[in-house]
């Protein structure tokens, strides 16, 4: 899964494809279903794995497909999700609180 933030700046990520060539980068909203070709302003190729850059125009907190064509082939196909939550203390209960109760009854046997 690729995640990428709401921002008007490119945004970059890192991929190995089934192909190294590919012409046009497509991104469904699964909310939607609608689709968009996304123009890609610059790719990078490694050895094994691919990174482009590119401007998306998302909303936060979808999921949408992405799918990177040479032609008609598809040579990757990826979900994306996009969150403005830093990565690594993402939350799906952000601002959001949520209270644990219990009645702490509990039994001693001796």
């Amino acid at each position: 899964m690729i995640i990428l933030n709401k921002s008007i700046n490119p945004q970059s990520f890192s991929f190995i494809a089934k192909s190294k060539v590919y012409d046009s980068l497509h991104i469904t909203d699964e909310s939607t279903n609608t689709s968009v070709e996304v123009t890609i302003d610059s790719t990078t190729s490694g050895d094994y794995v691919d990174s482009i850059t590119a401007t998306f125009d998302l909303v936060e907190d979808r999921y949408y497909s992405l799918e990177l064509r040479n032609g008609l082939d598809v040579v990757l196909k990826d979900k994306v999700f996009c969150t403005n939550q830093a990565h690594s203390t993402y939350s799906v209960n952000k601002d959001v609180y949520t209270e644990s109760t219990t009645t702490n009854d509990y039994i001693v046997y001796e």
